[in-house]
């Protein structure tokens, strides 16, 4: 096919707020699961570090007591919110929703 021959393709906007479906309905994902992770802090150690670890042993994170923990859902920041004690296990209570990037 030579150049003077080619056809051009019509392709959909798809710049923000265009493109197929109705925007916000999310009820065709809703089965869909997630890995949802709560972070309480972080720490970096030397392997030297981690290998001294002991039952007993206590690492510092990078929080402060009573800083809200970060909610992710595949890695990727959701929320922050607190932890609380339901019955005899561990819940976060939501107190901030993140907003997407470029939304």
């Amino acid at each position: 096919m030579t150049p003077e021959s080619a056809i051009r393709a019509e392709l959909p906007d798809l710049t923000a707020g265009a493109g197929l479906g109705t925007p916000g309905d999310l009820h065709l994902l809703a089965d869909v699961e997630l890995t949802v992770t709560v972070e309480l802090g972080r720490v970096r150690l030397p392997l030297r570090e981690l290998l001294r670890l002991q039952e007993g042993s206590v690492v510092e994170l990078d929080r402060l007591a009573g800083a809200p923990v970060d909610v992710l859902a595949n890695g990727t920041p959701v929320a922050r919110g607190d932890v609380v004690v339901v019955g005899d296990e561990l819940g976060v209570r939501i107190s901030e929703l993140l907003g997407r990037v470029g939304a």
